[in-house]
């Protein structure tokens, strides 16, 4: 019976192994093959951070992108070739900036182990580093061990983005899809209390809302007046807002005070107080502790998205460009 029961107890300990180390990723993949990688992408992150304050909304979007893409695997991060229109030129990714952010870490990364450190895994540092940046501390636990795609595909991105413009079975089908559940579509929303958002992306709330040439009687009064001293016309493509009104280089859990005020910016925002479940969630991340330990949890999550390791796909050299 000892026996027996020795044997279980290793049974479960493989088990539960095996279910922390699914897919490949761990925590320092590199400390053998690239000790100052981590080092290297936090400096060269922060270093942009200090002089343009905007990189942080700008990484953790392209974070998000990348992995609701074929998962975490840097396909975001590719040109589109003479054969082949790529993710990032697809209308959802066409106000992505800063890749020249990545460009620069992984220059860096490159001199110091060139071919080693994926540049998915180099996305998904410098997106919680530059989010980190002003705390002087991590805010998440990022595993790496991600290997690099070599398809993207621009109808790909449209297929499976979340749309500003969505309503809430549409954008839980969606995290649902990629093994996501409600609480991690509410948090991972509050990644809008940072960054900005185009007018096209939800003037139709302004002006024609639901095509009935109206303004969304959702919409904080206010902030609606607000918003249209801005975008003039849903024609308008080029001026934005920010996302979370006066707060939007400050990563707080501010988003959720404003969405129960009514004055979520998008749609897709104003959906999650259309769900009772949803709207309760809300509510427990008006709690800043409560939202931060939340959030990095759902990071953690998003971050492990159909990841590839082991042989799969390749360490690109150069991330816009698939190793040839």
């Amino acid at each position: 019976m000892r026996n027996h029961l020795s044997l279980l107890f290793c049974l479960l300990a493989l088990g539960l192994l095996v279910c922390c180390e699914a897919g490949s990723l761990r925590k320092n993949f590199y400390q053998h093959t690239c000790p100052l990688a981590e080092k290297i992408i936090q400096d060269v992150t922060g270093k942009h951070v200090a002089v343009d304050p905007a990189v942080p909304a700008r990484l953790l979007r392209m974070h998000f992108h990348d992995c609701f893409v074929r998962g975490c695997d840097g396909s975001i991060l590719l040109n589109s070739t003479a054969s082949n229109t790529a993710e990032k030129s697809a209308t959802p990714n066409l106000t992505l900036l800063s890749f020249d952010v990545i460009d620069d870490i992984k220059a860096n990364v490159e001199k110091a182990c060139p071919g080693v450190v994926s540049c998915a895994d180099i996305l998904a540092l410098a997106a919680r580093d530059s989010v980190s940046f002003k705390f002087k501390r991590p805010l998440w636990k990022v595993l790496t061990g991600r290997r690099d795609g070599t398809i993207s595909r621009d109808s790909e991105a449209i297929a499976n983005l979340p749309s500003a413009k969505s309503d809430f079975a549409a954008l839980k089908q969606k995290f649902s899809t990629k093994g996501l559940t409600v609480h991690d579509l509410v948090v991972l929303s509050g990644g809008h209390t940072i960054g900005v958002g185009h007018c096209n992306a939800f003037s139709n709330r302004l002006y024609n809302f639901e095509g009935k040439g109206i303004q969304d009687p959702s919409l904080n009064p206010s902030y609606a007046t607000f918003l249209k001293t801005k975008c003039r016309s849903t024609r308008d493509n080029t001026t934005f807002v920010e996302m979370d009104q006066n707060s939007s280089i400050m990563f707080d859990n501010h988003y959720y005070v404003g969405l129960e005020q009514n004055k979520g910016l998008f749609q897709s925002d104003a959906a999650l107080l259309t769900n009772k479940g949803a709207r309760n969630i809300v509510r427990e991340l008006l709690k800043s502790s409560k939202f931060f330990t939340e959030f990095a949890q759902s990071m953690v999550r998003m971050g492990a998205i159909d990841v590839l390791s082991g042989n799969q796909g390749q360490i690109r050299k150069h991330c816009a460009f698939v190793n040839t």
